[in-house]
């Protein structure tokens, strides 16, 4: 399984959260999303990770999303 973690600006509250873990979880082959607000991260596990549509839908969420801080 892969695991992709992004740096994301403008997550203030658990909506957020909630809008950015149900898009991304749209993206085929996510099995999990894990928003930390603390760290203002995304953490997406899953297989064949296609990092432009995790990209995209944080993007569609209505948030922006920095480089992969790990991959």
């Amino acid at each position: 399984m892969e695991q992709q973690t992004y740096d994301v600006t403008g997550m203030t509250c658990a909506h957020c959260a909630a809008s950015i873990k149900e898009e991304v979880s749209e993206v085929p082959g996510v099995h999990e999303v894990v928003v930390d607000l603390a760290t203002n991260t995304v953490t997406v596990h899953g297989t064949d990770l296609d990092d432009a549509a995790l990209r995209a839908a944080v993007v569609e969420a209505g948030f922006t999303v920095a480089d992969p801080v790990s991959a």
